[in-house]
């Protein structure tokens, strides 16, 4: 049998844990699954930057004990041979990013501990400190993982579209880097959850019938943060419910598509802008899109709209499916880390050198 690492991501939305089996030579994606969390721990989660530290604390074992729990059951579903694990790399659900503090902080909760006694396995796990502690903004992590994978072909921009977008810029003769962008889906799921009382709009149908209000989107893209050269990273509250109401209330909208679309395409240009000012031309051909924001078909036309010269695809393109890329990188970062090899970017972080991220848990 195969040897294999595990990689575990909860992303921005804490919809679920998604588990991902990887071979680490040659890389491939050997299984993959997303467990939906409980309605009550979602929102728990989501609000958990609230929380005080009692309360905190516990969920941060609570969490812990689930992952521990939900990776015995993907062992058992996908018949993977507990002997034959090598490593888990788990990053953890982030309650708060703050790397612009006046003392430059970041939070992810889950104990690691749990795995590593219900398996008997190393765990890496809390990836983003030591990358703040050499004077990074802890984020994004995930080009080091694109660069691994296509750092030697031709130049690609990798968009993963989660609650909040970002992307990096990779290919052969080019430095790596890489910088969140703006919203991903939080925005589009806010609206969808008053608006439509859906946790999401569905492939971007209600959003297709609508028309985006181009103008407000323009002025919007002239804040701070868009304009602001990289590397730069958000927190997940930055586009979430006190943003929406503050400067897109589905309120000022006639109609719930039109509300969608204006969101949906607010996505979009954001992309496009970052693309646009800080990405050379020479590395803009390709836009090779992952998360789950690749299923939202409105989102991907208004990228072509905005993008008309990039050839615009997915992960799936590659062999690695769009919503296991994430946690298929925690798996190679985890590897890594316990041979002791770097698994780090600084150029897309902004570090004053490369090191190994990640505590181990035995």
């Amino acid at each position: 049998m195969t040897k294999f690492a595990l990689g575990l991501m909860s992303g921005t939305s804490a919809d679920g844990l998604t588990v991902c089996a990887v071979s680490v030579r040659p890389f491939r994606v050997l299984h993959f699954k997303n467990y939906v969390y409980p309605s009550a721990l979602q929102q728990k989660l989501l609000q958990a930057f609230s929380l005080k530290a009692p309360e905190l604390s516990a969920l941060h074992f609570e969490l812990g004990r689930l992952y521990a729990q939900t990776v015995r059951k993907f062992l058992k579903e996908f018949h993977l041979p507990q002997q034959d694990l090598q490593v888990i790399g788990s990053h953890g659900q982030t309650i708060y990013h703050g790397p612009h503090d006046k003392v430059p902080n970041t939070l992810q909760i889950g104990e690691p501990s749990f795995l590593a006694a219900e398996l008997g396995k190393p765990v890496v796990s809390d990836f983003r400190p030591a990358d703040i502690a050499l004077g990074g903004e802890g984020a994004p992590l995930i080009p080091f993982f694109d660069e691994y994978l296509w750092g030697r072909s031709a130049p690609k921009i990798l968009l993963n579209v989660g609650g909040i977008s970002n992307f990096s810029v990779v290919g052969k003769n080019i430095q790596t880097f890489g910088f969140d962008t703006g919203p991903g889906n939080t925005l589009i799921d806010l609206a969808a959850q008053q608006l439509l009382h859906k946790p999401f709009d569905k492939n971007g149908q209600t959003a297709a019938k609508g028309t985006p209000d181009k103008e407000w989107v323009q002025r919007l893209l002239r804040q701070k943060y868009f304009m602001q050269k990289p590397p730069k990273s958000l927190d997940k509250n930055a586009f979430g419910e006190g943003y929406l109401n503050k400067y897109l209330p589905p309120r000022r909208f006639a109609r719930a598509a039109d509300c969608l679309a204006t969101l949906t395409y607010f996505t979009a240009a954001a992309v496009a802008q970052a693309i646009t000012h800080f990405v050379p031309k020479t590395c803009q051909k390709e836009l090779v899109v992952s998360g789950g924001g690749c299923y939202n078909k409105t989102l991907l036309s208004y990228l072509q709209e905005l993008l008309p010269h990039l050839k615009i695809t997915t992960t799936l393109a590659y062999g690695i499916d769009p919503q296991a890329k994430e946690s298929a990188a925690f798996a190679l970062f985890a590897w890594l880390a316990i041979n002791r090899r770097s698994n780090h970017c600084p150029r897309a972080t902004g570090a004053s050198r490369t090191t190994i991220l990640g505590k181990i848990s035995l």
